[in-house]
C-alpha cells in the first residue's frame, strides 16, 4: 500500500468585505422610512451591499428611480462623512458623519403646516 500524500485545501480566498448597514443606522432608516409612509409620501424601498457602498433606495412608486438615495461609504469617514443622502437627479442634498443629522434633510419635508 503506498500512502498518499493529503490534498491540500485551497488557499483562504478572501471574500471581499461587504458594506452594510448595522442593526441602530437601520432602525434610525427604516424609522423615518416608516413616518414617511404613514405621511403618505414614499411606498417602496430597496437595498444594496457592495464592496464599497451600502445604498438604501427610496421610490415613491415601485417602478419609478428612487426619489432619494441613502449612501454609507466607510471610505470617506475622516473627509467628508461616511452618510451621504442623494436626491433624484444625483445632487447630494447632505452629507456628514452623523446619519441622524443627515437624514434631517429628508425630514423637513414631512413638517407640514397645518391648517
Amino acid at each position: 500500500m503506498k500512502a498518499q500524500t493529503p490534498t491540500p485545501f485551497p488557499k483562504n480566498q478572501l471574500v471581499p468585505e461587504q458594506v452594510a448597514f448595522d442593526r441602530r443606522e437601520l432602525a434610525v432608516i427604516l424609522g423615518l422610512y416608516g413616518r414617511m409612509v404613514s405621511a403618505g409620501e414614499w411606498r417602496d424601498y430597496g437595498m444594496s451591499f457592495l464592496k464599497d457602498v451600502a445604498v438604501f433606495a427610496i421610490f415613491r412608486r415601485t417602478a419609478e428611480t428612487p426619489i432619494y438615495v441613502i449612501e454609507k461609504r466607510p471610505k470617506l469617514r475622516g473627509r467628508q462623512g461616511m452618510y451621504a443622502v442623494i436626491a433624484m437627479d444625483g445632487q447630494i442634498l447632505k452629507r456628514g458623519a452623523d446619519l441622524k443629522t443627515v437624514l434631517r434633510v429628508l425630514e423637513r419635508k414631512l413638517i407640514r403646516a397645518v391648517k
